[in-house]
């Protein structure tokens, strides 16, 4: 079994910054792709950004320049840099991870619990 655990979310101001972490653990094998998702009530949920295989990155358009996401592999940790923000971040910010776990060499996709991200004055 894998599990995700979050943290980092909270409320601050516009301009602001926030930093969220989130680590996989259980049976992994290997991670083939992880990364962060947002949702806002009434709205469908957007990428934020991820990691793939081959160390690409990839972005949703509304968070380049601002959002930076990095990585610890040893840990199986992704962290999400938040700056400049905005009102419309403000959102549930759900940690994703795919995964091939050492049960059976099985892969899975796993979401966590997500963490409420609110940027207001």
């Amino acid at each position: 079994q894998v599990q995700l655990v979050e943290s980092g979310g909270g409320l601050v101001q516009p301009g602001g910054s926030l930093r969220l972490s989130c680590a996989a653990s259980g049976s992994i094998r290997s991670i083939n792709a992880m990364g962060w998702y947002r949702q806002a009530p009434g709205k469908q949920r957007e990428l934020v950004a991820t990691f793939t295989n081959g160390d690409t990155t990839n972005y949703g358009d509304s968070v380049k320049g601002r959002f930076t996401i990095s990585r610890d592999n040893a840990k199986n940790t992704v962290k999400l840099q938040m700056n400049n923000l905005r009102p419309e971040d403000t959102a549930v910010y759900y940690c994703k991870t795919d995964v091939w776990s050492t049960d059976l060499s099985r892969r899975y996709v796993i979401w966590g619990q997500g963490t409420q991200v609110t940027v207001s004055s």
